[in-house]
């Protein structure tokens, strides 16, 4: 495995190693790393994982490395990022994918998973078994993570985006964890409009989520004394960038072609586009 990294991270790799710290345990890696002016030959798999925000930076930094048989494999949140995907690389290349994974990069540089979840499912995009991904299967199976093959990850993929387009936007309009908003009078009823306007923007463009995934999620929302917050609420809460656009736009604007009305999640989203415009311009 070889790690595409900036030159910082690159140098901060060399000196320290990857770093995880997890309720797993903790663990110091050496990663083999490449800079994408290194690439000089196509790779089987490229697996995705950057912000969204950064995906067409790293389409570009890839590129050399995807030749007529090579597997994308994104994990990025959101449907927008496989369209663009597709256009550039085209259709065969890119396959589906969905990380459950709580985790954030700390000011040492360290990996830290916030949580014991650890599970990555992947799938062709048409459902179909094809060997390359039975290939990829063989490979991710027993390396120390739930890895599963699926036969619907596109409605895996659309049940993760309703479940963080809900979380995200709950979290950011009200600055809080889940705990502390179903505290607030009115809270409760907030965070299952949320879910709910979520899940028929999905359920419009033809990924109806099950009703197990929807008692689920309405549980984890809704639970009293609860410290989960998302992703985005933690990025808003360092200054950095929010995948507002790529999670909740995108998702808005699918559901309205289908005349969807999605107010709280609008409200979420001019939040976070404020927020985002006060950011430092680089």
């Amino acid at each position: 495995m070889t790690f595409l990294v900036r030159p910082v991270r690159a140098k901060q790799l060399s000196r320290d190693g990857l770093r995880i710290v997890s309720p797993h345990g903790d663990a110091v890696l050496s990663p083999k790393v490449v800079s994408a002016e290194e690439i000089d030959t196509p790779y089987d798999l490229v697996f995705l994982s950057v912000k969204a925000y950064a995906l067409e930076a790293a389409m570009n930094d890839f590129a050399a490395a995807v030749g007529r048989d090579t597997m994308i494999l994104p994990v990025l949140n959101g449907m927008r990022h496989i369209d663009l995907l597709a256009k550039r690389f085209g259709e065969h290349a890119v396959t589906g994918g969905v990380c459950l994974v709580a985790a954030e990069i700390d000011d040492q540089g360290r990996i830290v998973q916030l949580a014991d979840v650890q599970r990555l499912v992947y799938g062709e995009r048409n459902g179909e078994s094809t060997p390359r991904l039975k290939t990829l299967d063989a490979t991710l199976r027993g390396a120390g993570f739930d890895a599963r093959l699926s036969s619907d990850i596109m409605q895996a993929m659309w049940e993760k985006w309703i479940q963080l387009a809900s979380l995200g936007a709950i979290t950011c309009l009200m600055r809080g964890t889940i705990g502390q908003i179903v505290a607030a009078p009115g809270g409760t009823e907030l965070s299952i409009a949320l879910l709910n306007e979520s899940a028929a923007g999905a359920s419009a463009c033809g990924h109806k989520p099950s009703e197990d995934f929807l008692s689920r999620n309405a549980a984890a929302m809704t639970k009293t004394g609860s410290s989960l917050t998302s992703s985005m609420y933690r990025d808003l809460r360092k200054g950095a960038p929010v995948e507002a656009d790529h999670i909740l736009g995108d998702l808005i604007e699918r559901g309205s072609v289908h005349g969807v009305a999605t107010p709280l999640l609008k409200a979420a989203l001019v939040n976070l586009r404020v927020y985002q415009d006060r950011l430092p311009k680089h």
